[in-house]
């Protein structure tokens, strides 16, 4: 049986680096326990290096002893891990820019010279934790051969799992599968996609990396994250059951509760029709697929809204026709001629211009009960 993708859940650190958004203990507390009740595999929860507060709530979450990994971001440098040594946490993510823009641009240095601080960073964190991921950042703008050189050196370090890297959101699918199976052929260690959101891609490519042969992505609630955002929790789980007809750990039907925490703490609101957690996603307007679903759900439905814990619903919009009314009537035990219909719909239709939107089923059953 082919081994199962691991969801590494990185909305305490890459979600939090959001424009705007910071997360209380309380908050960081609450998101965590979410995860981790859902069967989230494991958790990125911050950088220590950032100071007392943030190394602090990150000590908090490891005294919980919660049943999964948690796991820290460091760059390159021993002073950044020593700061995670210092909460407790389980293992650490190292990260290495590795493209010639960063490595020559942001740290002025040369390619030998992040090889050996690599080699010092892993050598001493392996003395000191259980798990070490090792993140290659802007790695789809890196050299293609340095990455694979990058990779036999980690595997002789003893790196537990390499993350490719995203950073700017510039990849598609395609170009995912065909340059990554390579990796995972290469790789006797488990390869992640950290995927970001820049192009709308980041889902995509996340399930392509899957095909290439990756054994974990990175993925964030509601796609929270850094510009843009990341691949998102909810789609990538969802994507790989029904997509991919993957085995999932999570339990599905506790996304939207979990997207429903995370959007309070973040203070940043779920659009209508954000996939798998927007309100409007399993709402049906039209009275082609009104009609559709009633006949089979399967006519309009990718999968069992129930699975994540939704159902169908309707709303009355300029496309809704009589028969429709006289659905919702009857569903509620009432009966109208065919005349007090459309004249229940030209009021409906009214209110719609008014509104500028559809009507949901209680604000028509409002106009029925007035009338």
């Amino acid at each position: 049986m082919a081994q199962r993708v691991l969801l590494c859940d990185t909305t305490l650190r890459d979600g939090e680096q959001a424009p705007g958004v910071s997360f209380g203990w309380p908050e960081k507390e609450m998101i965590a326990r979410a995860l981790v009740d859902a069967g989230i595999d494991e958790l990125e929860v911050g950088v220590p290096a950032m100071g007392g507060a943030e190394a602090k709530k990150i000590s908090q979450l490891v005294a919980l002893k919660l049943p999964v990994r948690l796991i820290t971001w460091n760059r390159v440098v021993l002073s950044d891990l020593l700061a995670s040594y210092r909460t407790g946490v389980e293992g650490v993510a190292i990260c290495i820019p590795t493209s010639e823009q960063q490595i020559k641009h942001k740290l002025n240095k040369d390619r030998g010279w992040l090889l050996d601080q690599m080699g010092q960073c892993v050598r001493n964190a392996k003395q000191e934790v259980g798990y070490i991921v090792l993140g290659l950042e802007d790695a789809s703008r890196a050299d293609l051969n340095f990455v694979k050189e990058i990779i036999l050196e980690a595997q002789k370090l003893g790196v537990d799992r390499i993350r490719f890297s995203d950073t700017m959101g510039i990849l598609e699918p395609l170009q995912v599968f065909f340059t990554l199976q390579e990796l995972a052929k290469l790789s006797r260690i488990p390869l992640e996609l950290h995927a970001h959101n820049d192009l709308g891609m980041a889902t995509a490519n996340s399930l392509a990396a899957v095909q290439a042969g990756f054994k974990a992505v990175s993925v964030t609630v509601g796609g929270l994250g850094e510009r843009t955002g990341n691949a998102a929790l909810e789609e990538v789980a969802v994507a790989l059951k029904y997509c991919l007809k993957q085995e999932v750990r999570l339990d599905l039907k506790r996304l939207n509760s979990i997207a429903s925490i995370v959007s309070a703490a973040s203070d940043r609101r779920i659009p209508r029709a954000k996939p798998i957690i927007g309100s409007d996603v399993f709402t049906h307007t039209s009275a082609i697929h009104i009609d559709g679903i009633q006949k089979d759900y399967a006519n309009y439905q990718t999968f069992p809204p129930e699975s994540v814990g939704r159902k169908h619903s309707t709303a009355f919009g300029k496309h809704t026709k009589s028969k429709n009314v006289v659905r919702l009537l009857k569903s509620r035990g009432m009966d109208c001629d065919q005349d007090t219909v459309k004249e229940l719909l030209g009021k409906a239709l009214d209110r719609i211009q008014q509104l500028n939107r559809p009507l949901e089923e209680e604000e028509f059953l409002g106009i029925v009960l007035s009338s």
